[in-house]
């Protein structure tokens, strides 16, 4: 890598991390801790050894937990626990903690190896979902519980939003038990397209089942574009 590509690629990195704060609604002080959130395990390959992620990401796990848990007991005062659990899991999975990274623009402030990130790590949903948690972490560290509360509450609300109605069956579900009920195979989910930016992809999901004419969908995620697949297969033939 030449001086000047290595310049222009510093550049882009330097905005990137200054848009991830925007959206945050937080400029860290402590550039290190900032750093160190966003960097993963490979960066470190064939260089200098960095302090990565990983330690964050332990933290900002139960920091994640404690913060979703509170926030629906106050939003579902009525709900049980098993109501409670259900809306969590929709809420703190692998997935959903990508797609708030993607969200906040996370992928292009991401420190990895070169070879990681030509190998598609910048959306990886566990190597998003645990920098999404060590940045949590690290707003923890460094402004405490009240103000990560406050963040947590609005870079969060589209999950929120997604799962307010918890309960109702997974569209990739209610699917496969439509199918077994008809005596179909399984559905078959293929990826046929990947198009826009690492920090905003767009996937194309083809679904296919028995000798149903296939349907096409697309998302933001593999997962979102299945889901999204699942559902107009349902709508068609099973909703109509």
């Amino acid at each position: 890598m030449t001086d000047e590509v290595a310049r222009a690629a510093g550049n882009r990195r330097k905005a990137a991390v200054a848009g991830l704060e925007r959206k945050l609604g937080h400029v860290f002080q402590d550039r290190e801790l900032l750093e160190r959130a966003l960097t993963h395990a490979s960066a470190s390959q064939g260089g200098p050894v960095a302090r990565h992620n990983e330690q964050l990401e332990f933290l900002g796990d139960r920091v994640l937990n404690l913060l979703a848990a509170e926030r629906l007991m106050a939003l579902h005062p009525e709900d049980r626990e098993g109501e409670l659990s259900k809306r969590m899991h929709g809420l703190i999975n692998r997935e959903a903690c990508a797609q708030v990274a993607r969200d906040l623009g996370l992928p292009a402030a991401l420190r990895l190896a070169s070879g990681e990130s030509r190998g598609g790590g910048r959306d990886n949903p566990t190597i998003l979902g645990d920098a999404c948690e060590a940045l949590l972490a690290a707003l923890y560290l460094e402004a405490g519980l009240e103000r990560t509360r406050e963040v947590f509450a609005v870079i969060w609300a589209p999950m929120f939003e997604a799962v307010r109605n918890a309960g109702a069956s997974n569209p990739k579900s209610e699917l496969q038990e439509w199918a077994a009920a008809k005596r179909l195979p399984q559905p078959r989910y293929e990826v046929i397209g990947r198009a826009g930016p690492d920090h905003a992809p767009v996937f194309t999901v083809a679904l296919e089942l028995g000798e149903l004419a296939p349907v096409q969908a697309q998302g933001r995620s593999r997962q979102e574009a299945e889901k999204a697949a699942a559902k107009a297969m349902l709508d068609r033939e099973a909703r109509s």
